[in-house]
């Protein structure tokens, strides 16, 4: 199985296990988690089963405010037959960790560093994505 056909399946939930299994069940559901450290306290995502700040194994999950700013951008250029360009972001969560999603609800060339955004569960079930809207 190449790469890009793994990586492809996971984006789908296919071959999700453990905390992002439980992770991409919530999103599915409409609820965006993301865990915390029971030893330290910081909050961390992608899911994980330690804590990247400090190691522990003792991780629970956190609904966050769903506020951030976005972090990086930059804009992918498609054909309109191709669903025309949109906007990929790196958005800093209030508290503390960093994602890439997109924001949705305005043109894409207009997203700009610093932006604030909340963020939206669009769909469901395996479809379910997670997506930022301005404030």
């Amino acid at each position: 199985m190449s790469r890009d056909t793994t990586m492809a399946s996971r984006m789908a939930g296919s071959e999700a296990a453990g905390p992002e299994k439980t992770w991409r069940e919530a999103l599915g559901s409409g609820e965006f988690l993301i865990q915390q450290c029971m030893a330290c306290g910081k909050y961390g995502f992608f899911p994980r089963t330690g804590c990247r700040h400090c190691g522990s194994p003792q991780l629970g999950w956190a609904v966050p405010a769903g506020g951030a700013s976005v972090y990086s951008t930059t804009v992918v250029r498609r054909k309109a037959e191709d669903g025309g360009d949109y906007n990929v972001a790196i958005v800093e969560l209030d508290e503390g960790p960093r994602l890439m999603s997109r924001v949705d609800g305005m043109p894409p060339a207009a997203v700009e560093i610093g932006l604030r955004v909340r963020a939206r569960v669009r769909g469901e079930g395996a479809d379910a994505m997670l997506v930022f809207v301005p404030e």
